[in-house]
């Protein structure tokens, strides 16, 4: 039976046509109800150039003709109604058919909580009711989610962190995550997790990025309420929570978005601005004021249902520009005949704007590849509104350099001080992610150059440079064991490496760098800007040396870095300090206990009346090869004189 009542207000309607219905999953898509004293599901389906709409599932036997939607008389092309004795866990699909050519198809609700295992294909009824315990998290977090806070992040994919051997080499499922997951990233230090996209998607090697589910968890680790629990434990144990969002396309399977009501519903119907070459995939039509309704309210949703602190967007760059991976002639100019997507450029504005407006404590960041002015600045400047931006020249210049022999490393120094020209004209996350270890391009342990015992010192310097240069920090899952293989979406992390010390180093190395940078404010606190580094020297490149200060607020907290990028021990070196104190070593990546050889410096070292460096005094330091070292002045407690 399908009776005929409205969740939808005329003001829904009204904001609906106007592209500003940004919790469309709260009306579209199916919701359990009771209506007239009967229990049953309400469904809605925008689909406006559909001649008929029927909801088939394992409640009517999958007929077509059981229970058909009815269309509203208002323009907005939604089709709506109430089906008695559907219930949680039953199984539907939208038998559609077209206006057009005799089309017909049936879809997966766009806007669906929850779908079958893939490959299966069918949505399934379903609540989003949980019983969150993170309320001291959520009233707090803009402590760590602000801009002037430690951002340590741990980037994830689900399906390969831990593997069960002894049980086929199955996932682990969310509420198996919540344990393993949570007590390790709490062990090591991060601040924040970032989740490879968790939205449901057909296939599994795409590692979440040709979305499908937009509002639903994927199910091959389990319910949302599953995934819920895993938000919810890292959030008590105040680790945040990032997902990698997809807004940018969509696969082609028949079953989802393509083609939907037998018309380019959700994207372009020129294949020049509709069809994406690299991906083969379909690119949304931004333009569209139902498309983004759909696709702000997908972002508000993990916010507002599953409590997350950030999203990432993913292939920002793509959106940007209409000739993105496309030769000349098979794209599209602009009105004014240029090649930015003056759609996408809007609708990316205000996304940023609808976030940040109801969700003051979070971030939204952007992977965006390009030189795009203000990627990371608000709208009223001019900007596009993200919070931050993945610094992708960095990681380009630093990967290169650090996979160079360290003799040839002083004809390419430039790469190493090229960043700070930059650093601060936009809110940037160094990311070593996992885009750098897959395809061939090996592990960041594979890219290091020379023999085993170099290969390690470069790599605990590599991770050392990134915790001390400013910006935010990104992690893909694996790097701090130092894996020799390339990531593995089909396996679990080599968690077994660290039998052996020198791989138990790197972690132990990584895990110390997160402490210390979280305890330090100087190397977190003016991240973005300039007031908060300063160079030593830059230009000791026949030595492959570089040396900075990072500072905190008001300069309360000074420290000094020196990395070396050869296996050379350098004696008596000078650097030029501005305050006449001593200087303590706090951290050196060539400490035995993570696998170096044990070359420091004393546990006191007194800066001398010795200009250097355009600094009023001076200090002599041992730098240990292939090893980055931090200085902090400090002050020996005097005795008290005797009585």
């Amino acid at each position: 039976m399908l009776e005929q009542k409205s969740l939808f207000t005329d003001y829904d309607i009204y904001l609906f046509k106007e592209g500003n219905f940004f919790k469309a999953y709260e009306k579209l898509g199916c919701h359990i109800a009771k209506i007239n004293n009967k229990e049953g599901a309400y469904f809605a389906l925008w689909a406006p150039n559909a001649k008929s709409v029927s909801v088939i599932g394992s409640f009517n036997n999958w007929r077509v003709d059981a229970n058909f939607l009815q269309v509203r008389q208002d323009g907005s092309g939604i089709w709506e109604g109430f089906i008695e004795g559907v219930k949680k866990g039953d199984l539907y699909k939208y038998h559609i058919v077209s206006n057009y050519n005799n089309y017909t198809v049936d879809k997966t609700d766009p806007y669906a909580f929850f779908l079958e295992v893939p490959p299966k294909t069918a949505s399934i009824v379903w609540d989003l009711k949980y019983s969150w315990g993170d309320a001291n998290w959520m009233k707090n977090r803009y402590k760590y989610n602000s801009l002037n806070s430690p951002f340590a992040i741990y980037e994830v994919h689900l399906g390969s962190f831990r593997r069960v051997p002894e049980e086929n080499n199955r996932f682990l499922t969310y509420r198996e995550l919540a344990v393993w997951l949570t007590k390790y990233v709490k062990e090591m230090g991060f601040t924040h997790v970032e989740f490879l996209p968790v939205m449901e998607h057909p296939f599994y090697g795409s590692w979440g990025y040709q979305v499908l589910g937009y509002f639903a968890p994927t199910s091959r680790y389990g319910t949302p309420q599953d995934f819920m629990y895993l938000v919810d434990c890292l959030h008590q144990n105040n680790i945040g929570v990032i997902l990698d969002w997809v807004p940018s396309h969509f696969p082609s399977d028949g079953y989802g978005l393509v083609f939907f009501d037998g018309t380019h519903l959700y994207e372009h119907q020129d294949p020049r601005k509709g069809f994406h070459p690299e991906w083969n995939s379909y690119i949304f039509n931004y333009g569209r004021y139902e498309v983004r309704n759909f696709l702000i309210s997908s972002a508000l949703f993990w916010f507002d249902k599953y409590h997350i602190d950030g999203i990432r967007v993913d292939a920002v760059a793509s959106m940007l520009y209409l000739d993105y991976a496309r030769q000349n002639g098979d794209w599209v100019p602009n009105i004014y005949g240029g090649k930015e997507n003056l759609e996408a450029i809007d609708f990316i504005k205000r996304l940023n704007e609808i976030i940040y407006s109801n969700f003051s404590d979070v971030q939204v960041i952007a992977e965006e590849s390009t030189a795009w002015p203000a990627v990371s600045r608000p709208v009223s400047c001019g900007g596009l509104g993200f919070g931050m931006k993945w610094n992708m020249g960095w990681m380009h210049d630093t990967l290169e350099y650090m996979s160079k022999d360290p003799i040839y490393r002083k004809y390419h120094h430039n790469q190493l001080t090229f960043s700070m020209w930059y650093a601060f004209y936009e809110n940037f996350v160094l990311p070593l992610s996992h885009d750098e270890v897959v395809y061939g391009k090996g592990s960041l342990f594979g890219k290091m150059p020379g023999d085993d015992w170099q290969k390690f010192a470069n790599l605990r310097l590599l991770f050392s440079y990134m915790y001390t240069h400013p910006g935010k920090k990104l992690l893909f899952m694996g790097s701090e064991l130092g894996q020799w293989k390339e990531w593995d979406h089909l396996n679990s992390l080599d968690w077994h490496i660290l039998e052996y010390s020198a791989h138990q180093g790197i972690k132990d190395l990584v895990k110390d760098l997160n402490f210390l940078y979280r305890s330090l404010p100087a190397l977190y606190q003016l991240d973005f800007e300039p007031e908060g580094f300063s160079w030593v020297d830059f230009s000791d490149w026949e030595k492959s040396i570089i040396s900075y200060f990072r500072k905190s607020k008001n300069s309360k907290q000074i420290l000094l870095v020196v990395c070396n990028f050869t296996p050379v021990v350098h004696h008596n070196y000078r650097i030029g300090v501005p305050i006449k104190s001593f200087w303590k070593e706090i951290f050196n990546s060539d400490d035995k206990k993570y696998g170096g050889s044990g070359v420091t410096n004393a546990q006191f070292i007194l800066a001398k009346d010795i200009p250097f460096h355009n600094l009023p005094y001076s200090i002599e330091l041992t730098l240990p090869p292939l090893a980055a070292i931090i200085l902090k002045p400090i002050y020996p407690k005097k005795k008290n004189p005797k009585k």
